[in-house]
C-alpha cells in the first residue's frame, strides 16, 4: 500500500486575493445595495464588516485574535450607538476607526507580520517563513 505524502505548504506572505474573495466582495456589495434599495437601515454593516474582513485577511493578514477583538469592539460600538439613538454608518465607523488602526499597527510591528509589504516592513520575515520564531 502506497502512502501519500502531503508536505505542509510553505508559509506565504504578501497580499492575497482569490476568485472566492472576489465573489464574496461582489455578493456583499449586492446584498448591501439590495438592503439599501429596500430602505433597510443596517445595509452599511455588510460592507463595513466585509471590507474589514478583506483588509484583515487578505491585505494585512491579521492574527485571528486581533480580528476577534475588532469584531467584539464593533459589536459593542454598534450596540452603544443603537442605545444612544445615533445608529448609523458614519458615527460607528468613526468610533471603530481607532480600533482598526490599532489592530493593523500591532500586526505591522509584529515579527510574525507577513501581509502586504512584509518583505520591506518585517526584518524577521525569513525567520517567520522558516518557522524559526517561537
Amino acid at each position: 500500500m502506497k502512502m501519500s505524502h502531503n508536505p505542509r505548504p510553505a508559509k506565504l506572505y504578501g497580499f492575497r486575493c482569490s476568485k472566492y474573495d472576489i465573489a464574496v466582495l461582489v455578493a456583499a456589495i449586492g446584498l448591501a445595495l439590495l438592503l439599501y434599495s429596500h430602505g433597510i437601515g443596517i445595509w452599511w454593516i455588510i460592507p463595513a464588516v466585509t471590507g474589514h474582513f478583506f483588509l484583515f485577511c487578505n491585505v494585512f493578514l491579521v492574527w485571528r485574535r486581533w480580528e476577534l477583538i475588532w469584531a467584539g469592539c464593533f459589536v459593542v460600538i454598534v450596540g452603544w450607538q443603537m442605545a444612544l439613538g445615533e445608529f448609523g454608518w458614519w458615527p460607528t465607523l468613526i468610533y471603530v476607526f481607532p480600533v482598526t488602526i490599532s489592530v493593523i499597527v500591532l500586526q505591522l510591528r509584529s515579527p510574525w507580520y507577513h501581509g502586504i509589504g512584509a518583505r520591506r516592513l518585517n526584518p524577521k520575515l525569513d525567520d517567520f517563513l522558516n518557522k524559526k520564531l517561537s
